[in-house]
């Protein structure tokens, strides 16, 4: 049992040295040129890419620091930085300020095309950097942000389309405030200064943190309903927001010309 266990243990950090090891340890894919060369769909397509858990063993970055979304994209943990403070320091190089030519070669393309000499061709350590696209191109003249031709993001379709959902996540939560602004705006309206201040604050039950925070800041020195006066509950339950000042638009993460002078709230 004991000579297992030692075992165990040799395999288990031989693993973890494998994992963090500096050298990588990438198979790259063969490029399969077609002459006339294919539109930037049917050339992603044509390929299979290595699954991301892969990648990220060849290039020493440890399974638990993955935050997985399905079998080609994941998140890298910051904590992975931690372990990572004794590491030499590699060069950024920063692509940007390109106009693109006619064939649509702009940032994207060259940036994905440097990065693919730096690491297939001159077997350098390499990582190409680039932000999330908007849909609103992707739909447009100008189609997606995942480079072009041979020089591309795969998948192709998942990147320009969601990748992980964070501009989506972003989108719902800048609505849901939007929302909460025309919510309180409307109530304050409708509803008398008691009814008001008693859906905000129901008999018998005690404030909330956020509310006493509010009461502070204020100066009103109760801290229950009951001990607040008629004066000190209208402070407290109106925030009188003027519609015609607010300057919180909604977002919609695509080019949709109609939507864009919209004027909400004309019924109040």
């Amino acid at each position: 049992m004991t000579v297992a266990m030692l075992m165990q243990n040799t395999v288990g950090c031989a693993e973890k040295l494998s994992q963090t090891t500096s050298s990588w340890n990438l198979k790259y894919l063969t490029l399969r040129r077609i002459n006339p060369v294919p539109s930037d769909s049917e050339i992603s397509l044509a390929q299979t890419p290595n699954k991301i858990k892969k990648i990220a063993r060849d290039i020493g970055i440890p399974e638990d620091n993955l935050e997985l979304y399905g079998e080609y994209k994941a998140k890298i943990k910051l904590e992975l930085l931690n372990s990572k403070q004794s590491a030499k320091q590699g060069n950024y190089v920063l692509v940007c300020g390109i106009t693109p030519t006619p064939l649509g070669e702009g940032k994207s393309t060259t940036t994905i095309g440097l990065s693919q000499s730096l690491s297939a061709h001159l077997h350098k350590q390499t990582i190409a950097c680039i932000r999330q696209p908007s849909m609103g191109p992707t739909f447009g003249i100008k189609g997606g942000a995942a480079g072009g031709g041979y020089s591309q993001v795969m998948p192709m379709d998942e990147f320009n389309m969601h990748l992980t959902g964070d501009i989506h996540a972003i989108a719902t939560a800048h609505n849901l405030v939007a929302a909460a602004i025309d919510t309180r705006i409307f109530h304050e309206a409708t509803q008398s200064d008691e009814a008001l201040f008693k859906r905000l604050c129901p008999p018998g039950k005690l404030l909330p943190p956020v509310m006493i925070r509010r009461l502070e800041k204020l100066g009103i020195a109760g801290r229950t309903p009951e001990e607040l006066s008629s004066e000190d509950r209208v402070r407290f339950a109106r925030l009188n927001i003027d519609p015609v000042t607010i300057m919180w638009n909604r977002v919609l993460d695509m080019n949709d010309r109609f939507l864009r002078k919209v004027t909400i709230g004309r019924a109040y």
